[in-house]
């Protein structure tokens, strides 16, 4: 009997006249690793996990981490100051950005048009009297009648910021209150804290005392588990 092994494969020879039964073929293991067009190392024809399997199984088994500051935000009711400006107010865009805010669930507490002194505005804008725009920015905002609104809600000031949109409108998002409604950043229609200390601070600043009312919409069990 002759055994022929090629290509991987071997191929048992025997003569004619003889009978083959099992007890005389060779008992020998057949390779088909060089029969596919991968090599035998490749995940796809192995029983074995390929090298990134584990780290897979540990990224899927893991529990997703909580970032605390957006589960604070989630839960505490905060105050914003928000100001439609002068430029918002010549051009009629007071009541679409008030039903912004409404639709959104957030509670309107104070409301008025006013006037905005020099003393004011310097105040308020305090944080950038060194800017080389501060004079130019003090002429804007007091040239004419502002919308002055406190809100509260839970997270309302980081929610507010984003309905209004980034500082230069035309980096705004479509959608936003800038975005949709400004152009230029010395036009840009709309004032919001960007803190809960600052909106504090801010709604202190522009409303005397008993000018926020304290009240319960009829819809909170809605807005609110």
């Amino acid at each position: 009997m002759e055994v022929v092994c090629g290509s991987g494969v071997c191929v048992s020879s025997l003569p004619r006249s003889s009978t083959i039964t099992r007890s005389t073929v060779p008992q020998f293991r057949v390779s088909y690793q060089y029969l596919t067009p991968f090599p035998s190392q490749s995940h796809l024809f192995s029983y074995h996990p390929p090298p990134y399997a584990k780290t897979l199984r540990a990224r899927t088994t893991t529990k997703p981490a909580i970032f605390l500051p957006h589960l604070v935000a989630s839960l505490q009711v905060d105050q914003t100051y928000i100001m439609v400006k002068p430029d918002g107010v010549q051009r009629g865009l007071v009541g679409e950005i008030i039903s912004r805010f409404e639709k959104k669930g957030f509670k309107l507490t104070g409301l008025k048009l006013f006037q905005c002194s020099k003393e004011l505005a310097e105040e308020h804008y305090k944080d950038l009297n060194q800017k080389s725009f501060f004079p130019k920015l003090i002429d804007y905002i007091t040239s004419g009648p502002v919308v002055c609104m406190a809100w509260e809600g839970v997270g309302v000031v980081a929610s507010a910021r984003k309905l209004i949109g980034a500082t230069d409108p035309l980096q705004a998002e479509p959608g936003t209150i800038r975005g949709d409604l400004a152009v230029q950043t010395g036009r840009n229609v709309i004032h919001g804290s960007d803190s809960p200390e600052n909106g504090k601070r801010e709604i202190a600043l522009w409303f005397k005392e008993g000018e926020l009312c304290d009240w319960t919409p009829v819809q909170a069990p809605w807005l609110r588990e």
